[in-house]
């Protein structure tokens, strides 16, 4: 018998919050053609290069944080 764990649910939940703000940021980088870096912006006209390894640190990010969120939330059990 397993009982629910409210700290692991809100981990979650704010795990898959930042799923969603990350693929917003994704999202309007892609349409304006920037993307946040620390207090800077990193223009996809000015370096192609490295805004696509951001784009693709950003995308990495998102789905390691959307598997900690669904296995908290879950219980997929995969990290142990």
């Amino acid at each position: 018998m397993t009982t629910f764990r409210y700290d692991e649910a809100f981990v979650g939940l704010v795990a898959l919050g930042v799923v969603v703000w990350l693929g917003f940021r994704l999202w309007r980088g892609l349409g304006e053609g920037w993307l946040p870096i620390g207090k800077g912006r990193l223009a996809r006209d000015e370096r192609p290069g490295a805004f696509r390894a951001l784009f693709a640190f950003y995308v990495v990010a998102a789905l390691l944080m959307a598997f900690i969120g669904l296995d908290l939330l879950v219980g997929l059990e995969l990290g142990n």
